[in-house]
């Protein structure tokens, strides 16, 4: 059963069934040039709101070692939301208050955003501890997320990183996903999958 919260704007029901901490494991399979990166590694993910329009979201992995210890892996940090053009109510850029005053979004709103498909555009910005930014497109539709990286921005010293697809659905109660990246000089290719169920 998923309970939607009553505080929540307009703009996040679609993305609604995402709230919340997630726990579980998942497989690394990845070749870049002669090498192959394997492994299993447990994972949490928080998806959580504070009142704006986006889901504020974070991630750590640890790669379980055959010494049975868990070595941490990149960890994440973003923000999730429906795609619209930002209007005079929105504050920003930068620390910039919103310039007018407007009624709360409604659903109707909200619907004025589906689809010809019956789903809706959104925007994920994600920054990784290792120095790499992602910008990702896509769609949401019902309990269904495909992304692909509209912008990918690494630091001087992070490795190389081109561009990445992700999948995430909402399955018997479970949060899969899957991620595939170009990196090392690989071309965009399966890189890993978990499945991930409510913590308590």
């Amino acid at each position: 059963m998923l309970d939607i919260p009553t505080d929540l704007p307009a703009d996040l029901v679609p993305l609604s069934w995402l709230i919340g901490v997630w726990e579980g494991t998942g497989v690394i399979d990845y070749d870049t040039g002669e090498t192959h990166f394997t492994g299993e590694f447990s994972h949490r993910v928080s998806f959580s709101h504070d009142g704006g329009d986006y889901l504020n979201y974070s991630a750590t992995a640890w790669l379980h070692g055959d010494d049975e210890a868990r070595h941490p892996l990149v960890a994440e940090v973003g923000f999730w939301r429906l795609s619209r053009g930002a209007t005079d109510a929105d504050a920003g850029p930068g620390l910039l208050p919103a310039a007018a005053t407007a009624p709360p979004r409604t659903v109707d709103d909200v619907e004025a955003l589906r689809t010809d498909a019956g789903g809706f555009e959104i925007e994920v910005a994600l920054v990784h501890s290792d120095g790499v930014s992602e910008l990702y497109l896509g769609q949401i539709t019902g309990p269904r997320i495909d992304i692909s990286t509209d912008a990918v921005v690494r630091t001087a010293g992070a490795k190389e990183y081109t561009a990445a697809t992700r999948m995430y659905g909402l399955v018997d109660g479970h949060l899969l996903w899957a991620w595939d990246i170009a990196a090392l000089g690989g071309q965009l290719a399966s890189h890993a999958s978990a499945r991930l169920a409510r913590a308590e």
